[in-house]
């Protein structure tokens, strides 16, 4: 006869054994941010992102893990490798940043599992390899976005431009796209300047930068430390036009930049405003409702387009998992490869900056319909024509 005690002993023994497949069978994913150091402005808004983000997805329980990687790219690799071999996600989301997401494609790569980062950089995703196959990425190419800012450049007939670009991986490839891009419309680059993002100066930069005496500056730089050469400019009485990129797209930037940033042309994410789009935009609906999520929780005015890219890499999860669900179990080599085939083959996926089709060549899918231009004016982004 078997006694009470053993019975309880084997009813424990068996809700600890469903507890722990439950816990094996949730999906677990990795997130690094940079919710810390000069790109704090990009990763503070992706860390509440993170807090928002959908529990469940078709049916299964997800965890997320969060990690800072402090804007320093050793400790971007050490946060992917410990959330590879100790936490033992089945997808990783981020980094902030170009150079910290170039740093973490080798443990990605070797441990063959799937990043969605939230870094601009072509580069990441082109050219195609067996490597940057397991790379994809939410935030527009900088070829497309550069493509806006010369598209407006021929429009306002400026011939002769000069960049100030952030000397890393970034402003590297600002640098290549604006100067190639200007190259086919006949816009000469007069000069091409660069400086660090912990830089307090950036004064001869600039004089050199002024006495080629271009039409207009273009500033590759990203979060507040772009706001250092728009103000030197102002302060050296330049006058032509100021344009930047994407990476400046947050109410951060605007609040430390103040009067200096004002007239700026800048190409973002339809996310950003909104509000102001027409009501044609396929990514008006989806993006207003992320705006309502994330002022509700953090205040009126606070949304930024970086916490929209990993929202979308919320929403391009989401779009994956049935597929890769279909193949394999959570937690294995089987579902993280099942999982990266079923990313490359979402289409027609609006998110809130445009509309995403994954191809075998293509691991951002994204196109013209992603990025619009906007202007500061009195303090705030307003939509162009």
């Amino acid at each position: 006869m078997i006694s009470p005690r053993n019975i309880l002993c084997s009813m424990l023994a068996g809700a600890a054994m469903v507890a722990s497949h439950a816990a094996e069978a949730q999906i677990k994913v990795g997130i690094v941010v940079s919710a810390t150091g000069p790109a704090a402005s990009l990763g503070i808004p992706q860390k509440n992102t993170a807090a928002l983000l959908h529990k469940e997805m078709s049916g299964q329980k997800i965890e997320y893990i969060v990690l800072d990687d402090a804007s320093d790219t050793t400790t971007a690799v050490k946060n992917i490798k410990k959330l590879i071999d100790e936490e033992h996600v089945d997808v990783v989301i981020g980094p902030s940043t170009t150079p910290n997401a170039i740093a973490m494609t080798d443990p990605a790569v070797e441990s063959e599992t799937p990043v969605i980062s939230m870094a601009a950089a072509a580069a990441l995703i082109t050219p195609m390899d067996a490597r940057k196959r397991w790379i994809f990425k939410t935030p527009q190419n900088d070829s497309l976005m550069a493509g806006a800012v010369v598209d407006s450049m021929v429009a306002a007939r400026i011939t002769t431009i000069a960049i100030i670009a952030l000397s890393d991986s970034y402003g590297q490839n600002w640098i290549n796209e604006a100067s190639r891009l200007a190259a086919e419309k006949n816009i000469k680059i007069v000069a091409t300047e660069s400086y660090q993002p912990t830089d307090a100066s950036v004064t001869g930069q600039v004089l050199r930068a002024i006495a080629a005496k271009p039409d207009a500056i273009l500033i590759a730089s990203r979060g507040t430390p772009a706001v250092l050469p728009a103000k030197a400019l102002k302060e050296r009485g330049y006058k032509g036009t100021i344009y930047q990129t994407h990476g400046v797209a947050n109410n951060d930037f605007l609040r430390v930049g103040g009067k200096d940033v004002e007239g700026s042309i800048v190409p973002v994410g339809p996310v950003l405003v909104a509000s102001q789009l027409p009501d044609s935009n396929t990514s008006k609906k989806l993006a207003l409702e992320y705006t309502k999520l994330y002022e509700a929780a953090y205040g009126p005015g606070s949304v930024a387009t970086f916490g929209a890219h990993l929202w979308d890499a919320g929403l391009l999860l989401q779009a994956a998992l049935p597929g890769a669900l279909a193949k394999a179990k959570p937690g294995t080599k089987e579902f993280r490869v099942a999982l990266r085939d079923s990313i490359e083959n979402v289409k027609n996926l609006t998110i809130t900056q445009g509309v995403m089709n994954m191809t075998a060549t293509d691991h951002s899918g994204l196109d013209q319909r992603s990025r619009v231009l906007v202007v500061v004016d009195d303090g705030k982004w307003k939509l162009m024509p």
